[in-house]
């Protein structure tokens, strides 16, 4: 768990452990979904702000391992 002391620092001391995130798209911008580790259901989404195209992650929260962005292959030129 995190650690909020003390209280009204509105500082967190090291991460969310129960909670991960995942990078999706959300109408051809890029979000941001928070998901609970114990039940798996997703909590909120963090939609980008009006005239950008991708949004900014959750702080303290870690990204989900697993999900990696696909390589472009080269094509050998012969």
């Amino acid at each position: 768990m995190a650690v909020n002391k003390p209280v009204g620092d509105k500082a967190r001391k090291g991460a969310v452990k129960k909670r991960s995130q995942i990078k999706n798209k959300l109408g051809g911008a890029t979000a941001f979904t928070k998901r609970s580790k114990a039940s798996g259901e997703f909590m909120a989404v963090k939609k980008p702000a009006k005239g950008k195209k991708s949004a900014k992650k959750f702080k303290g929260v870690r990204l989900e391992k697993g999900v990696k962005k696909a390589k472009k292959k080269k094509s050998a030129k012969s």
